[in-house]
């Protein structure tokens, strides 16, 4: 895993947390543009298709607000990073 990935803070984690960036032995995705643009995604554990089916994540600073979320995908050229694909009540 690249070291900038390595760097950033995790979809999740607690503000409060004094560690919100990866842990060892976890794969993570890079999250690009929308709301949570920069953040991390865990996805140890994630099958290949549910890889390939990217994520509806949970954010209170998407389009709807409290509840909404937003639609990530991974990048057909590089799987380490997903893509915003819009947001969803």
């Amino acid at each position: 895993m690249d070291e900038q990935i390595m760097r950033g803070r995790v979809y999740g984690a607690d503000h409060d947390d004094p560690d919100p960036g990866p842990k060892l032995g976890h794969a993570y995705v890079e999250l690009v543009g929308g709301p949570l643009d920069g953040l991390l995604l865990d996805v140890t554990g994630w099958t290949e298709e549910q890889l390939h089916e990217g994520a509806a994540l949970v954010t209170e600073i998407g389009r709807y607000g409290p509840g909404g979320r937003a639609l990530y995908g991974p990048r057909n050229t590089d799987p380490q990073r997903y893509d915003w694909a819009g947001d969803t009540p």
